[in-house]
């Protein structure tokens, strides 16, 4: 969903550096995959279609930290009651 985020925190030579990926268009959004030593954030259309990828070092993230989409709830909008 567009405005999801990942941010991720990699240790480099004695420093973090802080990396963020980010959904930029509506339907698409953000997966998160690890294996073989490796993190991989990936920003995917709604087809499952890659449009661009980082990957990191397991071993030097040091966090990895998911930010949803803001609810684009109104006022208005109250919750569903059944009687």
């Amino acid at each position: 969903m567009k405005g999801d985020s990942v941010e991720i925190v990699v240790e480099a030579g004695g420093q973090t550096r802080t990396y963020v990926v980010e959904a930029t268009r509506a339907g698409r959004r953000v997966e998160v995959s690890s294996g073989r030593g490796q993190v991989e954030v990936t920003e995917v259309t709604r087809g499952g279609t890659p449009v661009r990828t980082a990957r990191f070092m397991a071993g030097r993230v040091v966090a990895l930290v998911e930010h949803p989409a803001a609810d684009p709830r109104q006022e208005d909008d109250a919750p569903l009651r059944i009687a």
